[in-house]
């Protein structure tokens, strides 16, 4: 696996992703792009660990 280099929020999206069956993201802060990350994953298709699209 190639290492990559994130912010808190990404790194956040991404566990959130991988863990849920439906994303539900709450930025801590305005500027906090968790939701935004988490919603164009979904549409690109990507799948969570289980083989799911998130709803």
């Amino acid at each position: 696996m190639k290492k990559q280099i994130l912010d808190g929020c990404t790194a956040a999206a991404h566990v959130a992703f991988a863990l849920s069956d439906v994303a539900t993201v709450y930025p801590i802060t305005p500027i906090a792009a968790m939701g935004d990350t988490a919603q164009k994953w979904g549409l690109q298709g990507r799948r969570n660990l289980m083989g799911q699209p998130l709803r």
